[in-house]
């Protein structure tokens, strides 16, 4: 062991690499049991050990390259996981709580720079900016609960994106001016860069991740596809005169129609998120922190105080009057205080740039700086304080948030409270993946779902192949973070061992699927449908996919005349609302006048906030009309009905060639309702 160096700080990469991770895996575990939260718990981790402490570490290239990893990672999961539908709808309200926590803290920052701290005009306007930004530190609590699709959580988000970009904008032009670059040019060159900027990641990403998907099909290449994006657009940003997290923000919203959240790449990309590189940003941001300011009693922590009260006031304020403005209750107020009170990202970048700005000489011949230590040093500590009240009052307010959502879904009825189980029976191996992935988006987390692959077997020497397609089934729904329970059995046809299966396993919804070359018409399939159709009650989906379901940007859906008087529609109406939720994907709604106003009532009982459309199809005769607004990423969606049914057609008997001969190219879900038996 004479040649491994133990001096400190260590040097040992292997050695550096593995305390870091049992830091991640212990400190939170250890602290958690004095109710420190897992956030303030790496970050004092990082103090402990960083060149201000103990000395074990130093904030090294590696710390910090990991570091800006963990925080865009932290902007672009803010960005992924907002509910657009949501986001859109209370778009207003994200203005307002921007203006809000943008212009208070950039007016009381104004005066305690100026007044109380006696800086100069631009030095007190930079500070002032440096309180208006903020960073979603605490945003893994939210999703931690459960609560990200709480509309106190979606106005933050959009809010933190306006405040921040102001507040940047502030920077860019505070150092502009101090060096004599802001002018005519400087305005053009600014505004043109941010309009390049945004186009290419809200309009140009979506197009190209949308054609990277449909061709490739590798979880790992789609993983580093995601990366590549966050990064790439982060760098843009820059290039375009912000901060890089806005860019990786943006980047979030690009992909959000794209990843479902449900999907095997959502798990992917949460998990190795969660698991290395925020944590790793949260260990760096604790290496800044400087003990000895403490107790030193320099002014520097008469500043941080200053500073501290300032900032924590100021989002307070922000908070309350947008409490007032919305009604909001007071955990949704304090989750908006906690989320937006936390200063990391930004506020450091601000204070390291003006740091190293010299704007004069003294007379002693030292520097003088835009901001000076004592700012540098007292924001390190206004982090370090702003950090723990936020993420306290986040994980109190978003513990009482899911009680309360809990308790109002309790009250909404059974419909909410039923354990939905679904059957997949397997026997292709192309389309398992896309019945597995297809399926998933039915998963709701407050109502029990269980999923089962069943592979029927009529002869024995197809017991291996079998073993083979459920044990892909259980792969791929682990991938998706969802639990597939495998059932082999031998029966004497597939039909009966599927109608067998739904009975002794109290299934309530069947997905069959069929291979894209595959045809509604093809005699053996055709039987079995027929079948399993006379043979249970049970909503049945067959799905056709001919590209992956996060691909698809609307859905076009035909309900035939008296559909809504089917027992099941109402639980069909929720699953199509489920599915357009997780695919972000709008609906186009083809029906009769009098059905549509059922459709209308049930989907705002679901509180359904994508765009509804309707067109008139009074006939069927006149199904083929759909042909006309249906595209390439479209998702079709027929309801169907079991003979002599309240809905049934005898037009609905060529319904299986239509579909195979128009529609060939197009993905394809046929629904049958559900059927009291």
């Amino acid at each position: 062991m004479n040649h491994i160096d133990f001096s400190l700080p260590l040097q040992n990469p292997v050695l550096i690499f593995s305390i870091v991770l049992f830091i991640i895996l212990f400190a939170p575990i250890l602290l958690s049991k004095l109710r420190i939260p897992p956030i303030i718990g790496l970050i004092i981790a990082g103090a402990v050990i960083g060149p201000n402490g103990l000395n074990l570490l130093q904030r090294d290239s590696s710390i910090v390259l990991f570091g800006t990893v963990g925080l865009l990672y932290i902007m672009f999961l803010a960005g992924l996981e907002i509910d657009m539908a949501d986001f859109k709808k209370n778009k207003y309200k994200s203005m307002l709580f921007g203006f809000f926590t943008f212009s208070i803290p950039m007016l009381l920052g104004w005066l305690v720079g100026y007044y109380l701290m006696e800086l100069s005009l631009n030095s007190a306007i930079l500070l002032a900016s440096m309180f208006a930004s903020h960073t979603l530190l605490a945003y893994p609590i939210v999703s931690r609960f459960g609560v990200i699709k709480n509309k106190a959580v979606n106005i933050t988000v959009g809010g933190t994106v306006i405040t921040d970009t102001l507040a940047l904008l502030v920077l860019a032009v505070i150092i502009g001016m101090e060096r004599g670059e802001v002018g005519q040019e400087f305005w053009l060159r600014l505004s043109g860069s941010l309009l390049v900027f945004g186009s290419i990641v809200l309009v140009g990403i979506p197009l190209v991740s949308r054609w990277f998907f449909k061709k490739q099909q590798d979880a790992v290449a789609q993983y580093i596809y995601v990366l590549g994006v966050v990064f790439f657009s982060a760098f843009m940003a820059e290039l375009a005169g912000v901060e890089a997290i806005i860019g990786a923000f943006l980047a979030g919203l690009a992909l959000n129609r794209i990843i479902p959240h449900t999907s095997a790449l959502m798990n992917r990309i949460e998990f190795v998120g969660n698991a290395l590189f925020i944590p790793f940003f949260l260990i760096g941001v604790g290496m800044l922190i400087d003990f000895e300011i403490f107790i030193s009693g320099s002014d520097a922590l008469l500043i941080a105080g200053l500073m501290t009260l300032t900032a924590t006031l100021a989002k307070f304020l922000a908070a309350y009057l947008s409490k007032l403005s919305f009604r909001f209750s007071r955990s949704e107020f304090l989750m908006m205080f906690g989320l937006s009170n936390a200063q990391a990202a930004a506020t450091l970048a601000a204070v390291l740039i003006a740091y190293n700005v010299i704007t004069g000489v003294s007379p002693e011949g030292e520097p003088i700086r835009l901001l000076n230590e004592d700012v540098l040093n007292g924001t390190i500590v206004m982090i370090l304080i702003t950090c723990t009240i936020s993420s306290l009052v986040v994980n109190k307010a978003a513990r009482e948030i899911a009680l309360v959502e809990g308790e109002e879904e309790h009250e909404t009825g059974p419909r909410f409270k039923v354990n939905n189980r679904f059957l997949i029976p397997v026997s292709n191996a192309e389309t398992i993946e896309h019945l597995i992935s297809f399926t998933a988006l039915f998963k709701q987390k407050k109502a029990p779902t269980d999923f089962f692959a069943l592979n029927i077997q009529t002869e024995e020497e197809n017991s291996s192949k079998g073993k083979k397609l459920l044990e892909k089934a259980q792969k791929a729904g682990a991938a998706a973070d969802t639990t597939v329970r495998a059932i082999s059995r031998f029966d004497i046809n597939i039909a009966s061992g599927i109608l067998n299966s739904i009975k002794e396993n109290r299934i309530t919804d069947v997905v069959l699927g069929m291979h894209q070359k595959g045809s509604f018409t093809d005699t053996h399939f055709g039987q079995l449908l027929e079948n399993v159709i006379n043979g249970t009650g049970n909503t049945l989906f067959i799905y056709k996919p001919v590209q992956p379901i996060n691909t698809i940007k609307k859905m076009v859906v035909v309900v035939p005349e008296k559909a809504e008087y089917e027992p099941g529609f109402s639980k069909v109406l929720n699953r199509l609302h489920l599915l357009s939720k997780e695919l972000s994907a709008p609906m186009l709604i083809y029906t009769n006048p009098l059905t549509r106003d059922k459709i209308k009532k049930g989907m705002e009982a679901v509180q359904h906030n994508l765009p509804l459309h309707f067109h008139a199809l009074e006939e069927w005769e006149d199904f083929l009309i759909i042909s006309r607004d249906l595209r390439q990423d479209d998702l079709l969606v027929v309801l169907n009905a079991r003979k002599d049914t309240l809905s049934y057609n005898k037009l609905f008997d060529k319904l299986p060639r239509q579909l195979s001969k128009y529609f060939e190219g197009h993905n394809v879900l046929m629904v049958y309702p559900e059927q009291y038996r």
